[in-house]
């Protein structure tokens, strides 16, 4: 059965998260701690192959004015990558507020500050996903 991932890119790590097969609800996956980008995409092309992953839904950290700054063109250079790697489809994101979220979610689980750098990606990850699925359900 197929799968959407949603990807939270960082500069120290990746967060991913993956659909239910039927595309309804988002999961927190993995959080992949960067070391090099060929690796870092090799690892993430596993989990594609090995959850049978038709699309990635990849986060675009967009400024509050909805322009692009320097984050969001990491992003769309690794995407460059990516695409190179996987015929997989990609799609962009919007990704604002979403690591405010996974905060939140954190915190309210009363989850340590000293441990939540471990989680945040990865629910980061899900909220991405989550908004992207909620859109395609509901649109």
């Amino acid at each position: 059965m197929s799968r959407i991932m949603g990807i939270d890119l960082g500069d120290k790590t990746i967060g991913v998260a993956l659909s239910d097969p039927f595309f309804i609800t988002a999961q927190a996956y993995v959080t992949i701690n960067r070391k090099k980008t060929s690796l870092d995409i090799k690892k993430l092309t596993e989990i594609i192959d090995e959850k049978e992953v038709n699309l990635i839904v990849i986060g675009l950290p967009k400024n509050m004015n909805n322009t692009l700054g320097p984050q969001a063109m990491k992003v769309i250079s690794f995407v460059d990558l990516l695409k190179k790697a996987t015929d997989t489809e990609i799609k962009y994101q919007d990704e604002r507020m979403t690591t405010m979220q996974s905060d939140q979610v954190l915190n309210d689980m009363k989850v340590d500050k000293k441990n939540r750098k471990k989680y945040i990606d990865k629910i980061a990850a899900s909220f991405i996903l989550q908004t992207y699925l909620d859109g395609r359900n509901n649109g």
